[in-house]
């Protein structure tokens, strides 16, 4: 079974997208971990260590993700988690994509992705042992 964490890095308060998600994930029978609101680059790291996840949802509506996300890929890396599919959902400008991608991060869905395409995207990309 596929392991996802959804995490919620940062100041943004909002999480319905994310709870969205997580619910299309767990209605496509993966495993979900959500971490909640207001948590740090080393809280979801550590979430996604502990938990023994193969994908790190990240949602950031803040305008936060040149922060927190090479924060976040730089703890991924140190922890030495190669096999981990980090994707990135919210609030991210065309101009940002690419920076987010060069960091590490597999793919950046923007708002109104159809949940459909996460969850294939996320079974293309991840082997189920």
């Amino acid at each position: 079974m596929i392991r996802v964490l959804v995490a919620k890095p940062g100041l943004d308060g909002h999480d319905r997208g994310a709870k969205v998600i997580a619910r299309a994930l767990r209605d496509a029978g993966m495993e979900v971990v959500y971490t909640g609101l207001h948590q740090t680059p080393e809280q979801v790291v550590d979430a996604a260590l502990s938990e023994d996840v193969d994908v790190l949802a990240l949602s950031i509506l803040s305008g936060a993700h040149p922060t927190l996300v090479p924060r976040i890929m730089e703890l991924v890396k140190e922890n030495h988690m190669d096999d981990l599919l980090v994707l990135l959902g919210g609030i991210i400008p065309e101009d940002d994509v690419d920076p987010m991608i060069n960091l590490g991060v597999a793919k950046v869905f923007g708002p109104g992705t159809d949940t459909n395409d996460i969850v294939a995207f996320i079974r293309g990309r991840v082997e189920v042992v």
